[in-house]
């Protein structure tokens, strides 16, 4: 029996910034952001949408009747909770209309709680292969107006079907994490904002994935040739890029150049949605996936996921037959093309907006699931 995603889909608020506009508004050079960082535009939400409503945007797209019996596990990998009590999955059960009785919780460890929602969710399915698992990555990546890290900011969601004989990626035996207590990026409780400490949080991204990439070699024997592709936590697409560069300097031109080839495919949506935080690097297996042409069944993909503070992972899949037909990348595509651009000042009216949880009021939001209103510190949400 093999386990692994069954079906994966994304996604984004329906309003977004060039990032030429943002350079210009900030008195930076366009290529700051473009080259330098590697970001075209930003996704940007409105007080009406947030990581539940994300998530059941994302996960309706995927789930069928026969789906929603199955599920007996709902995670949700976020830094991004609405609420220091209650799990988001808890309100995403329900508006999925998933059969009662079923797990359902978050986890939180910066980027790379997702991630572990699908090991957990894997370990389960191994032990009841009758059954499936939905696991949503799901975050608002805010830092602040005018501040250092405003151009890699992003909103969205990933939704994942875990389940036996999946009919995306079965994921193999042979993971690899690394913890570290290191204060580069972190959020205490009450503060809007996370503290970045920039230097510091790129040098153990890229140190972490070499650490975890040279111990999965001395455990497995594998090098970059035996995998087709590799997909990154991307909080900026040029972060990834930058730690590939640094084990893959050594290895033949052509070989450096089919690995950088398929990198670039993996963020083609992330530049043009920027940090999805939890969902960066499953946003960028969608990418993958629905961008590059030389990709086959069978092909081994290896996955490096990172959260600051600081977790990360390596592991690796094998893409199962016929993958492509599980994907949709028409529908991906649309729903970038249908967003609405804001001018800077639009951009920066909606980012001031935030929900008073303490005041109850109402909203009136056409996306399909989103905030109906605040009524006694109690979200509502409307349904599809």
């Amino acid at each position: 029996m093999t386990v692994g995603i069954d079906k994966i889909s994304f996604f984004v608020p329906p309003y977004y910034i060039d990032m030429t506009d943002l350079a210009h508004a900030r008195d930076v050079d366009p290529n700051k952001f473009h080259i330098g960082i590697g970001q075209d535009q930003m996704a940007v939400n409105p007080a009406s949408q947030d990581i539940i409503t994300f998530a059941a945007n994302a996960a309706e797209k995927i789930l069928t009747d026969e789906d929603k019996q199955a599920i007996n596990m709902v995670i949700v990998g976020t830094e991004s909770s609405i609420d220091e009590s209650k799990a988001s999955a808890v309100v995403l059960h329900r508006l999925m209309g998933i059969q009662p009785f079923a797990r359902s919780f978050e986890i939180k460890e910066a980027c790379y709680g997702a991630t572990a929602g699908l090991m957990l969710a894997k370990n389960h399915i191994q032990q009841n292969p009758d059954k499936k698992v939905l696991v949503i990555a799901a975050d608002i990546a805010k830092y602040g107006l005018n501040s250092g890290g405003e151009p890699t900011q992003g909103a969205g969601a990933v939704a994942m079907l875990i389940s036996s004989n999946p009919k995306i990626l079965v994921l193999n035996d042979d993971n690899v994490s690394l913890t570290q207590d290191i204060y580069d990026f972190w959020r205490p409780t009450n503060h809007a904002y996370p503290i970045v400490d920039g230097p510091l949080s790129n040098e153990t991204y890229i140190a972490s994935f070499g650490k975890v990439w040279q111990e999965y070699v001395r455990r497995t024997g594998k090098t970059f040739n035996d995998f087709a592709a590799l997909t990154f936590h991307i909080p900026y697409t040029k972060m990834g890029k930058k730690a590939l560069l640094a084990q893959i300097s050594e290895l033949p031109e052509e070989e450096q150049n089919r690995l950088l080839a398929r990198y670039e495919e993996s963020i083609v949506y992330s530049r043009r949605i920027g940090n999805l935080y939890t969902g960066s690097l499953y946003l960028g297996l969608v990418s993958l996936l629905e961008n590059s042409t030389f990709l086959n069944a069978g092909d081994q993909i290896g996955l490096f996921s990172y959260g600051s503070g600081a977790v990360a992972e390596f592991f690796t899949g094998e893409l199962a037959a016929g993958y492509q037909e599980q994907l949709n990348p028409s529908y991906h595509q649309q729903l970038l093309a249908d967003r609405s651009q804001l001018t800077i000042s639009e951009y920066e009216t909606m980012f001031s907006e935030t929900l008073d949880i303490d005041k109850d009021q109402s909203f009136n939001d056409a996306t399909p699931f989103s905030i109906r209103g605040i009524n006694n510190t109690i979200r509502t949400y409307k349904e599809n």
